[in-house]
């Protein structure tokens, strides 16, 4: 029994080292910003809540082993069936863990509302996004310029979202600056992040969407603001502006785009693309509330916010 411990305690250590290891490139376990902080504490809350179940029932199965080894000659009762204490043990424990886990989510949900404004004396800045096949643009409506398959943000201020789709359901996902939610066509849904400091970061659509899905990534340049007004020159600075014809040539199927710059851009442009899937009830006047922290949560249409 000593070297079975012994081994399970070094697979123990093993297995802690290597989940260190890799911490670097497990995004969600090392954020950027506060949000993603948030959902990180989130997931860690839950994991130490279901633990209370875990440990137990590993601590209790090898203890059973030992207890009714061969060697032990424990005590043989055939006719044993039934303990109300084993049994409200059983239920209790886990009906208490469901309860817990439940509170802890729904308060979190409500508290990482993607919708909700970051409090900050910064203004946020707005950015409209739209998901295509298979790229992502990325419209800056006060800056008058656009960007396909790179959103460059300023460090320390509050990012607003504003995501639609000219194609099929997409997910925006950053891992390391906020949880993911969908983009819908004819509807908008909103997601507010911020980067704690200077960085790049991988974005991503985490919804099948056909053929060039598995290629659909953006990056994310999170710069110093003075940066950040270097990177809005340079893009007024590109030749191509994104007039319609510019727009419905961008929107056709495409892999691996490279990234590239607009100078300017179609006044309501990201309305346009909302407007044009709206069905007689008029679905692109509403906002779809989807999950922040969650792989799903997809919610009814409430009115936008902003």
């Amino acid at each position: 029994m000593t070297q079975t411990f012994d081994r399970f305690r070094y697979a123990a250590i093993v297995g802690l080292g290597l989940l260190t290891a890799g911490c670097d490139k497990a995004v969600v376990l090392n954020p950027k910003g506060p949000i993603a902080d948030a959902e990180r504490g989130l997931l860690f809350d839950a994991f130490a809540v279901m633990l209370v179940v875990i440990v137990p029932v590993i601590v209790m199965g090898f203890l059973f082993a030992w207890r009714y080894s061969a060697s032990r000659n424990a005590r043989y009762e055939p006719k044993w069936d039934y303990s109300p204490k084993i049994d409200a043990v059983v239920w209790a424990i886990p009906a208490l863990i469901v309860v817990a886990v439940a509170v802890l989510v729904w308060r979190s949900t409500h508290r990482l509302d993607p919708y909700r404004p970051l409090a900050s004396d910064v203004p946020p800045l707005d950015i409209e996004v739209v998901a295509q096949d298979w790229k992502w643009l990325f419209i800056y409506p006060k800056e008058g310029v656009a960007s396909v398959n790179q959103m460059a943000i300023p460090a320390g201020r509050p990012i607003s979202l504003r995501i639609t789709s000219d194609t099929v359901m997409n997910s925006f996902y950053v891992p390391a600056l906020a949880g993911q939610i969908y983009a819908m066509a004819g509807m908008q849904t909103r997601l507010q992040l911020l980067a704690d400091q200077p960085g790049k970061f991988v974005g991503r659509n985490t919804q099948y969407s056909g053929g060039g899905f598995s290629d659909q990534f953006f990056e994310v340049v999170a710069t110093s603001p003075a940066e950040f007004d270097a990177w809005v020159a340079k893009a007024r600075q590109a030749p191509a502006r994104l007039d319609p014809p510019t727009y419905a040539k961008l929107a056709e199927k495409s892999r691996l785009n490279p990234v590239t710059y607009y100078s300017a851009v179609e006044p309501r442009l990201f309305d346009t693309i909302i407007e044009k899937f709206a069905g007689p009830y008029g679905h692109g006047a509403h906002g779809a509330h989807g999950g922040h922290g969650s792989p799903g949560g997809q919610g009814t249409n409430p009115p936008a916010r902003r």
